[in-house]
């Protein structure tokens, strides 16, 4: 057996797409990355999605939308990919880390309020590993308090909370499309929001902060002498990615299904192995199962790092749980104990998940997992 963590889900649809792209002499922003952000917005709900290069990309450009300036606080889970606070740097603000439920590996709403500073501007709450946060207290807080509040929603596309989409409560929400999430355009991301005028500058932000987009100059019958209003960037989505997306968003809900199979297969069989914990979904969550992540107690047989390396020893991919910001070297300077962040980070593994794994695959990963920890 080789067994990756995760394998994109493609067909002969994308592919074609693609050709025709090419084959169309239009490749960079264009046509199809506008069909691409309206069938998104209509997907989970938004008025508005704004597509770019990544939701690293997409995370910053929402962050200078909303007026985060250099100084300014910003709320973050340490328990979440680098790019998170990076994107916060980069915008001159400064990540401050709050800590996270251990149940759910997500921040909640008493984390969030014992991060609150004078100086905080907004808050960024991770759908960690495509399971919603407790929104609704955030939400409320953010009103209180008159804070921003933006989605990093990286890995939550077609998650629900409270059986509405993530990205449609009304918020900015930014998602990933790199591949190893539930569809993927090889790179690529995308905001959404009902904000038409955060919406507007987006678009002008993502384009050098050009007044006009290329379509409008082409699509005109007069001459189009574009405006720089502030300084912008290059975050745009090429054409080519756009088709393979429209194609992928067609796919969305049976991946979905099919991780939400294979998940239920890992949580039946792996449930009562006593030295792990399988997480639980909250009621008010519907979870798209972008990652499978088991937890290790302390009596478990093996530490993580040896579990890990006796997968890999039988063509098992597996990765660490998500990483902790502040406990890296490039973010020492901004450590505080946050010790749910510090256990999960510490004993917590990804399986293995992807649409076409198949029962084969699967059982041989449960069994080989059960033979090393009972």
């Amino acid at each position: 057996m080789n067994i990756p963590i995760a394998k994109p889900y493609f067909g002969a649809e994308e592919e074609m797409a693609a050709v025709e792209v090419i084959r169309s002499g239009w490749v960079s922003q264009g046509p199809k990355v506008k069909e691409f952000e309206e069938k998104f917005a209509e997907y989970v709900g938004a008025k508005y999605a704004v597509a770019t290069t990544s939701c690293t990309t997409a995370i910053h450009a929402a962050l200078i939308a909303s007026d985060i300036d250099a100084g300014d606080e910003v709320i973050v889970p340490s328990l979440s990919f680098i790019a998170t606070a990076n994107s916060v740097v980069r915008a001159g603000a400064i990540p401050v880390f709050a800590d996270i439920d251990p149940y759910t590996c997500n921040v909640t709403v008493k984390t969030i309020e014992k991060a609150i500073t004078k100086k905080t501007k907004a808050v960024m709450p991770v759908h960690q590993m495509g399971l919603p946060v407790d929104l609704d207290p955030i939400m409320d807080l953010c009103k209180k308090r008159n804070l921003v509040l933006i989605e990093d929603a990286a890995c939550a596309i077609g998650s629900e909370y409270r059986s509405k989409k993530i990205g449609g409560h009304g918020n900015i929400a930014c998602f990933s499309f790199h591949p190893r999430k539930i569809i993927t355009t090889g790179e690529g991301g995308m905001i959404t929001t009902d904000n038409p005028e955060i919406a507007e500058r987006l678009r002008r932000l993502r384009h050098h902060g050009m007044s006009v987009s290329d379509v409008e100059r082409h699509e005109s019958r007069k001459v189009v002498i574009e405006k720089y209003f502030e300084i912008g960037y290059n975050y745009r989505m090429t054409d080519i990615q756009a088709a393979i997306g429209i194609g992928q968003l067609k796919r969305l809900p049976f991946i979905i299904e099919r991780r939400r199979q294979i998940a239920e297969v890992y949580n039946r069989e792996l449930k009562n192995i006593k030295s792990i914990r399988v997480h639980e979904i909250p009621d008010y969550a519907f979870h798209n199962y972008q990652s499978y992540w088991i937890e290790l107690f302390d009596s478990t047989p093996v530490s993580r790092d040896e579990l890990m390396q006796k997968l890999l020893d039988k063509g098992i991919s597996s990765r660490r749980g998500i990483m902790a910001i502040h406990m890296e070297e490039c973010y020492k300077k901004c450590y505080v104990p946050l010790p749910g962040t510090e256990r999960v980070t510490k004993n917590t593994i990804l399986l293995p998940l992807y649409p076409a794994m198949t029962a084969e695959e699967q059982a041989y990963i449960v069994r080989y997992i059960k033979e090393v920890l009972q």
